[in-house]
Parts: C-alpha cells; structure tokens; sequence
C-alpha cells in the first residue's frame, strides 16, 4: 500500500456512530472497528495509530450509551445495532471497506456484513475476533448476574484493570454499559441465509475461556469464500497483549485483498 498523507481532520465524524482517530485523505482502504461488550470507540486508538501508515483507515464504532453518548439509551439488540448504524456505514463505504470486530463486536460485523452485502456493498475482508460462531449454541447471560457476580465475570476475561474493577465509583459508570451490552449477546438468535462471499479471518486466543479453537473455527460454516483461522497465544482479550500480531495479520489480509 502507498503511504497516505494525514489530514487535520477532526478526530469525530459529524454523526454519532463513527470515530476517526487517524484520517487519511486517501486511504486504500477503510476498516470499521467494532468493540467488544462495554468497550468504546477508543480501544482501537492503538490499532489506527499502527495502520495509519500503511494506508489502512480506522473507523471505530461508539455504541450508544458511553462516554460522549453517555447520555443516550442503551440499543437492545443486535438488530437495533446494526439498522441504526447502516445509513452511517453508506457514506463511508464507497470504496474498499473491512470490517474488523471483538468478542460482541464480531457478531455486530458479521451482521453488518450481511446486511451491506444485500445493498451490494462487500467489503473486502471480514475480520472476526474472539467469538464463537453463531452456529454453535450458547446461552449469554452475564446480564443475569447481580453487580458482585457481573464484575467476577469481567475480571475472569482478564482485560480490565484490577485498579478500575476495585474502583467503586468507576464500576458505577461502566456496569451499566456492560450490562446492556451482555443482554444485546444474550438476546442474539442466528437467523440462517446465505453464506458470506468475502475473505473471511478468524482469530482467537488459545486459552479464552469463551471461546474454543472448535467453536472459532466453525465460522467456516458461515463462510463461502477463502477462510482462515489464526490462534494466537492469550486469553479472550489477546488482541491486547499480541497486538503487534494482530496489527500483521490485518495488513497482511488487507494487502492481499488489494
């Protein structure tokens, strides 16, 4: 990919849904970023730093609810998720597109693909992250929990601060997002159609407590087109601790889909 000039844009695109950390003018492709349950936008900062460079635009997906949104409802499904967000996506994806998501962020780009293909928008590569397939049955129900078992859960995944999960007055302003996005997990009920046409990479962590290498690998059941699955060493948050790795295998997809 060529290198791409900078812009001084702002870092807020003018609607609600989608975050520009790193604009580029002319970027070879964009990747829509969506984050795990009770994440933000910002967790991809490091991720649009590192691709910046080689011409790989960040568009990072805010879910209502949190932090500049804060003051807006929680959305209550998948569903609810992915129809507000699409007449934002089409205004940014004209050119080519990917979709990258973690953990509730992987069905929200699964989802998402399925539903831009129909509009005979394909991005270029999908790439899901630290989620079982939804072809394989399980029931979410963190939601369920009360505060006290809701933050055991949390801290099992290993990919929040002890310092932030032993602060009460910050637990009170993000279990709430948490909450609601583990009952938009909990409520999601894979409705079958047509197989995904696009390259499709799977990556997981080789000790998630989620999510099973067997469970991860059976996107390839949703999948028609080229499919692979990349295990890397972690848990379900590895794309924190390997994210240099994770950084190689999206650009190493993104060039070979260019």
């Amino acid at each position: 990919m060529s290198t791409p000039t900078a812009t001084r844009a702002p870092a807020v695109v003018p609607d609600a849904w989608l975050r520009r950390f790193r604009p580029l003018e002319a970027a070879a492709v964009r990747l829509v970023c969506f984050p795990h349950a009770g994440g933000s936008a910002s967790s991809y900062l490091p991720l649009a730093s590192a691709l910046a460079p080689t011409g790989v635009e960040v568009l990072a997906v805010q879910y209502p609810g949190r932090q500049e949104r804060r003051s807006e409802p929680f959305a209550r499904s998948v569903e609810e998720l992915v129809e507000a967000l699409l007449p934002e996506l089409r205004q940014w994806t004209g050119g080519p597109f990917a979709l990258f998501g973690h953990s509730l962020g992987a069905t929200l780009a699964y989802e998402t693909a399925r539903r831009l293909a129909e509009y005979g928008r394909q991005p270029v590569h999908l790439f899901l992250s630290g989620r079982r397939a939804p072809t394989v049955a399980r029931l979410d129900t963190g939601h369920l929990l009360d505060d006290r078992g809701l933050v055991a859960l949390i801290a099992g995944l290993q990919g929040t601060e002890p310092a932030l999960l032993a602060n009460d007055e910050l637990l009170r302003m993000v279990l709430p997002a948490i909450r609601a996005d583990y009952e938009v997990a909990g409520a999601y009920v894979h409705r079958p159609g047509p197989a995904l046409r696009m390259p499709v990479t799977v990556l997981t962590g080789d000790s998630d407590p989620n999510v099973s290498v067997q469970d991860a690998m059976r996107w390839s059941e949703v999948a028609a087109g080229p499919f692979g699955l990349c295990v890397l060493p972690g848990g379900h948050f590895f794309l924190n601790e390997r994210a240099e790795d994770v950084r190689t295998i999206v650009e190493g997809a993104l060039d070979h889909a260019l």
